[in-house]
């Protein structure tokens, strides 16, 4: 039987679960009902959610979390936040509550500068075509200035074009890299419509300027694209106190407050200059930024990724937060690109999102890369103290214990005994179904 299929976008939902039923699994018809049942209640949502993607047939749910206390530049926050992971919204929301009471998290903008780029090929001289770039400049500005004019109104639009050569990597190579305000929207509509219309009239002014020789008409472009990595739309956001200050949490671990603000600071240092740790510490920052971009309908594989490129910026991989510990004083930092929308896309159609939006009281895009990055901070520090201190796997196993239980088909009154024997005893996937087999 052909497990290959022509049209499988034009057929219904219903068709499309059960052709998968019959083909790719062992029974159809629980699974036909099992993937049905995923679906929202209210018919218009769904076909909203669906909207969002193609040949959907269900909804994958995950949960929708709160965590509260988040004091950010004075004002106080509870923050939305998606992730299937427990101790993630434990441990943000731990910090939150750590630092409520020391200050606060402090964050700032740096700059909200998108980049998009239009690669080409040009066969004449490279001298020439720089020569000529003020005039190439000029036509394309004047050929989207009806696709700018509501951004500029708003207070963005495009910012700069420059002409970068590659020919020392690529013969006859070159790219125009244009940067963007796009204020409250994430902006990649914009951006890819406005390269799109350049890519078009710079094929045109090759066409037709009349300076030109024959010789110097062929030109290629190649792609438009915006670029998801921003460098220059950048927050930064940072906690601080006297070192004193940790000496409650330092005592209840054995040891003092500078002891403990050095081994944490030591912890972040090894993040710079050990790639290996680095990744795992930049995860656990993306832990908690991850889950506020989803819960806001935001693009997180565009944040990673741009993260993930910036902590590379200097040819090694590091951290992308840092530690400071001098004259009595601890500062924990993390500055980060993130593009980030209020308006448009996903912001305004998917529910949770506007919800997310109003419950951080409909922010403007700075004001939630702000949030975001402090999200991220909190996961950092919340993660960092566990490893120097009880080590991780006590909260998070602790914290998974729910899961263990309901995989192992747990009754309400195994869960509830679990749950009391195991404060005191280390949680592993073993331990537990070892107790529920003593019990029953």
């Amino acid at each position: 039987m052909t497990k290959t299929i022509n049209g499988f976008s034009k057929l219904s939902k219903q068709e499309k679960i059960n052709w998968l039923g019959e083909h790719f699994t062992a029974e159809p018809h629980a699974f036909s009902n099992e993937i049905s049942a995923w679906q929202h209640p209210d018919a218009q949502v769904q076909r909203v959610l669906d909207g969002f993607t193609e040949n959907a047939i269900a909804n994958f749910v995950l949960p929708y979390s709160i965590a509260p206390n988040f004091l950010i530049n004075g004002k106080t926050y509870a923050i939305p936040m998606v992730i299937e992971e427990s101790s993630v919204v434990a441990a943000a929301s731990s910090a939150a509550k750590f630092w409520q009471e020391r200050g606060g998290f402090h964050a700032e903008v740096l700059g909200t500068v998108k980049l998009g780029q239009v690669h080409f090929r040009w066969f004449g001289a490279p001298a020439r075509l720089h020569q000529i770039f003020p005039d190439i400049r000029s036509r394309l500005l004047d050929s989207c200035a009806d696709l700018v004019v509501n951004m500029e109104k708003r207070g963005g639009g495009i910012l700069d074009i420059t002409l970068l050569d590659f020919e020392h990597v690529e013969p006859d190579y070159y790219q125009l890299r244009v940067s963007f305000e796009t204020c409250d929207s994430m902006g990649a509509n914009f951006v890819n419509s406005v390269l799109e219309r350049f890519a078009a009239t710079l094929e045109d002014f090759f066409t037709d300027y009349s300076k030109l020789s024959d010789a110097e008409r062929d030109v290629e472009v190649i792609m438009s694209i915006l670029s998801n990595y921003t460098p220059d739309c950048l927050v930064r956001a940072w906690v601080e106190c006297p070192i004193s200050s940790f000496s409650d949490l330092a005592r209840s671990q054995g040891m003092d407050a500078v002891t403990l603000a050095e081994r944490f600071a030591l912890a972040v240092r090894i993040a710079q200059i050990d790639p290996y740790r680095a990744t795992t510490h930049n995860k656990g920052i993306y832990n908690g930024i991850d889950a506020v971009v989803l819960a806001t309908g935001n693009d997180f594989r565009a944040i990673e990724a741009c993260g993930h490129t910036y902590a590379g910026r200097d040819g090694q991989y590091r951290s992308l937060s840092t530690c400071v510990v001098r004259d009595g004083m601890f500062r924990f930092e993390l500055e980060v690109p993130l593009a980030m929308g209020t308006v448009g896309g996903l912001t305004a159609l998917h529910p949770l999102a506007k919800r997310s939006l109003e419950i951080l009281g409909n922010p403007s895009a700075r004001e939630l890369m702000c949030i975001t990055a402090v999200v991220g901070l909190a996961q950092n520090f919340g993660a960092v103290r566990s490893l120097v201190t009880t080590g991780i796997q006590q909260g998070h196993m602790k914290m998974h214990l729910t899961n263990i239980l309901n995989h192992l088909g747990a009754s309400e009154e195994e869960a509830a005994a679990a749950q009391h024997i195991f404060q005191a005893q280390t949680v592993s996937f073993s331990s537990v179904r070892a107790f529920l087999e003593e019990r029953r």
